[in-house]
């Protein structure tokens, strides 16, 4: 593993996670075409990349 413990990746995935799940319940209130809504979509692919990014790190 690189130079964070398998414990901060845990840590880092949970709150990812948790941040995540709230951008997705945002998102269904927000109007599409807006500059809110565009960001809230930007901020959960960047998530979900980390979260996969971390997900692969945990694996070896």
């Amino acid at each position: 593993m690189g130079k964070y413990s398998e414990q901060e990746l845990l840590e880092a995935k949970r709150s990812i996670g948790s941040t995540l799940s709230k951008c997705e319940k945002v998102l269904l209130k927000l109007t599409p075409g807006k500059s809110q809504h565009t960001l809230t979509k930007r901020r959960i692919a960047a998530f979900q990349i980390a979260l996969e990014l971390i997900g692969r790190e945990l694996e070896g």
